[in-house]
């Protein structure tokens, strides 16, 4: 298993990093929030899990080892793959999942794409004593943990971590916040990624 992938940052794109690691640039699949902290050139360390199939290997990286492990606690669930398991990251930190499973929160889990009622139910069951306690969080009278960043924050940072000057930025978020506001008026949580991509479409297309 690689546990970790160390060097300066090569390449970024809305999905994925090239961490040059001994002369080889080592293709890592990460979600906004993680590529946000990225800059080319830069050095980092990105925690990382291995995901092997018959036809492929997969590498997933995250900002520190807490997301790594829950990433791959969240996959003993049944029906949850790779892919699940790191949009549930791109939206939720681990604590505010751990918060979520620990007082049955439905509503936290349904605000994942990919995950409806019955299947926000079915992870509760499976997670419960699974993730563990909520370290980073404190959670209050009523369970609530601390909000996560905004999808405009998350997205802002996104941009000018792949190297887009902050006006920018703010012009590419107004563009889509339309999208974001239509998922919001439809009891769905904005999705950080998809609106990543619509972000870089627009931004192409000004310059």
């Amino acid at each position: 298993m690689i546990a970790f992938v160390s060097g300066p940052v090569a390449a970024l794109a809305p999905t994925t990093a090239v961490i040059e690691v001994g002369g080889v640039g080592m293709l890592v699949q990460c979600t906004p929030a993680t590529l946000a902290g990225l800059r080319i050139g830069e050095e980092t360390r990105i925690a990382t899990s291995l995901v092997v199939r018959e036809d492929s290997l997969t590498l997933y990286g995250f900002a520190d080892d807490d997301e790594r492990q829950t990433f791959e606690l969240l996959q003993t669930a049944s029906g949850v793959g790779p892919r699940l398991a790191q949009a549930m990251l791109a939206v939720h930190a681990p604590d505010t999942l751990r918060v979520a499973v620990a007082t049955g929160d439905e509503k936290t889990l349904t605000a994942v794409p990919g995950i409806g009622k019955k299947g926000a139910q079915k992870l509760l069951l499976e997670l419960k004593d699974r993730l563990g306690e909520p370290a980073g969080t404190h959670i209050g009278r009523q369970g609530v943990a601390a909000a996560p960043a905004s999808w405009s924050d998350q997205l802002h940072s996104a941009l000018i971590g792949l190297g887009y000057a902050t006006r920018e930025a703010d012009e590419a978020v107004a563009l889509v916040a339309p999208q974001a506001e239509a998922a919001i008026a439809a009891g769905e949580a904005p999705a950080v990624p998809r609106l990543l991509r619509a972000a870089l479409q627009s931004l192409n297309r000004t310059r």
